[in-house]
């Protein structure tokens, strides 16, 4: 019986290899990049075209290869950067094992072009399948020159699986992002289909921040450095104020590598703790330099993932220095022992403290209950807190279905009728209980109270408004467009780079609706017009809500991108917890919920109201039936 087991040939190894470290050009503007950096490059380059799809190119200005280099450099495993086992606890380089243009070259058709500044000559390789096709002497500028062109031409399924150019655009340009942020003092440039999207000339890590995160952090940025013999942690954290619904402007480097570590993000948020909202994250660009020995960064092909020797004093370190940054620039609060000058005009520290004052004060239930023993939770009983006439609350004198008059609500918070006149038949049609005609109260300006003919129902105020609007929105997006109410000034925004290509992308489906955005030069959009059920003036921020949660529904669910943007157009436009409704908004908001299929639940699969029955009523307070 013959052997089973066979040697893999290169190419199908490099293949299975390259499905690790190569899922999408991304990944492989990464490896580029960081092989650039590597050279010691002063300047690189990265042209894009077909997002990725049919040609990547970073062209640098380093060291270069010789012939025999060049060639070496697309076998599995070949590397310049270890030679002992020892070398793999010392890397102080972004690559290291070897696999980067080995897998590239499986996948894809490459042509690289170097030159080192000795040689006379340079050399050029055409490489495809992993097999060399040419090699040959070439003019060539000192540096290096690598295009990949047709990435999985040869693996037609993953091709397939490949996202939108857009979507694929987005993760290059993230990747980009923290490359160049590690390396504030290198210039980098990336160019998408013959238009430049970044210039970034070399500079130190505030400017390099700011060009690519957005100028709004220009005066929002807490300076973070602490030096210790065991570690030093630099960068920039962001002002409270400046924290988002999503991750997306957090950065971690160890030894100028990019990482996502959970754990040390934890430290920085309980840095933040009281500031921010628990649904909120900060941002920040922190840098942590330590001895290599420390730190083993070959987990994953990726490097992204890392194991500390002692992550527990890591994070020590790094939740007390931004403590300490953000104390230091007056950030966290604090207490103000200065007494206020209008204190001293009061009525009670101007006038005396009479005796016939000092008796009436001792005499009253606040003055017992910190003077006096089992005095502290005694309340007095009065004719309010009686519950003897507790049934009248929920039982209504005169029973009767609600009608829906009042079917429209005020355009002063954006609640629209689906109907402009709701018929009370078709109101009980869709509604699984009858209303009704009593007061509707709101509890905590976030609570809708209503009785039903059986009990009541408290509604979640911004939960049903949320399926009010997207139900409207799906109505529109499968037909009619919403009308778009032109701004009599057009205002003109500008978002940071990443956020570019986000709008970009989503701009059609916005136009559908009832958004009118024009793109206006590098990285500005002008305004022309907003859906007509809302208030214009604050375009700008708008806008920016939009993208951040429409990255936020991005990253964590797996919808359409008009499904997301429309959940995410649901929430920015629904009543949120604080604001106080009239009788005729609240209820606008329940006739319009209940004309839903899906009434009870809201977009995001939580529900908009919840049923309190008589029956479990009288169980509760152990009445008879």
């Amino acid at each position: 019986m013959p052997d089973k087991i066979l040697l893999l040939p290169d190419n199908i190894a490099n293949q299975i290899a390259a499905g690790e470290v190569i899922q999408r050009p991304a990944s492989a503007v990464k490896e580029l990049l960081e092989n650039a950096v590597d050279a010691r490059a002063t300047e690189i380059k990265l042209i894009i075209n077909d997002a990725g799809k049919s040609l990547v190119q970073v062209t640098d200005n380093g060291g270069g290869m010789s012939e025999t280099d060049a060639r070496m450099s697309f076998e599995r495993h070949a590397t310049s950067k270890i030679t002992t086992i020892d070398d793999l606890f010392h890397i102080k380089t972004m690559g290291f094992r070897g696999e980067a243009l080995a897998s590239i070259a499986a996948v894809a058709q490459v042509e690289l072009k170097t030159k080192r500044l000795e040689d006379d000559a340079g050399t050029y390789i055409e490489i495809e399948n992993s097999v060399v096709k040419k090699q040959e002497p070439v003019a060539a500028p000192e540096g290096t020159s690598i295009a990949m062109k047709n990435l999985f031409f040869n693996v037609p399924a993953r091709r397939n699986f490949l996202k939108s150019n857009t979507a694929e655009m987005r993760h290059i340009v993230d990747e980009f992002t923290r490359v160049a942020l590690a390396f504030p003092r290198v210039f980098f440039s990336l160019t998408a289909n013959n238009q430049e999207i970044f210039h970034l000339e070399a500079g130190n890590l505030k400017q390099r921040i700011l060009q690519l995160l957005g100028n709004n952090y220009n005066t929002k940025l807490v300076t973070v450095k602490e030096e210790t013999d065991y570690m030093n942690i630099y960068g920039f954290v962001g002002k409270p104020d400046t924290a988002k619904k999503t991750r997306g402007d957090q950065f971690f480097f160890v030894n100028n590598r990019f990482i996502k570590s959970a754990y040390l993000n934890h430290a920085v948020m309980n840095a933040y703790q009281e500031m921010i909202t628990k649904d909120s994250f900060p941002m920040y660009v922190l840098f942590i330099d330590l001895d290599p020995t420390q730190v083993d960064v070959n987990v994953h092909p990726t490097k992204q993932e890392i194991k500390f020797e002692d992550e527990k004093i890591i994070y020590a370190f790094v939740q007390a220095a931004v403590k300490h940054a953000l104390a230091q620039f007056s950030v966290t609060p604090t207490l103000d022992f200065e007494l206020d000058a209008n204190i001293q005009q009061l009525s009670s520290i101007q006038q005396p403290f009479t005796e016939e004052k000092q008796s009436a004060a001792a005499s009253t239930p606040i003055f017992k209950g910190f003077t006096e023993k089992h005095k502290a939770h005694f309340i007095e009983p009065t004719n309010r807190s009686e519950l003897k006439h507790w049934r009248e609350f929920y039982e209504s004198p005169e029973p009767g279905v609600r009608s829906s008059e009042s079917g429209v609500g005020s355009a002063e918070f954006r609640v629209q009728s689906l109907e402009s006149e709701v018929q009370s038949s078709e109101f009980i049609h869709h509604s699984p209980f009858t209303i009704h005609d009593s007061p509707l109260t709101q509890l905590h300006n976030q609570y809708i109270l209503s009785q039903t003919a059986n009990g009541f129902i408290l509604i979640n105020q911004q939960a049903a408004h949320e399926r009010i609007i997207y139900d409207r929105l799906q109505e529109a997006a499968k037909g009619k467009a919403v009308a778009t109410q032109r701004s009599m000034f057009p205002v003109t925004i500008e978002l940071a780079p990443a956020d570019t290509v986000l709008l970009a992308e989503l701009m059609d489906d916005l136009q559908q609706l009832g958004y009118m955005i024009e793109p206006f030069g590098k990285n500005t959009f002008v305004v022309q017009g907003t859906p007509a059920d809302v208030i214009q003036g604050n375009e700008k921020q708008v806008i920016d809500l939009l993208l951040e949660q429409f990255k936020h529904f991005n990253t964590e669910m797996k919808f359409s991108k008009r499904e997301k943007l429309i959940r995410s157009l649901a929430w920015q436009q629904s009543i949120k917890p604080g604001r106080q409704l009239n009788e005729k908004e609240m209820q606008a908001l329940v006739n319009d919920l209940f004309q839903s299929k899906q009434s009870n639940i809201s977009p995001g699969g939580n529900p908009t109201y919840l049923e309190f029955k008589r029956e479990q009523l009288e169980k509760m307070f152990q009445r008879p039936l």
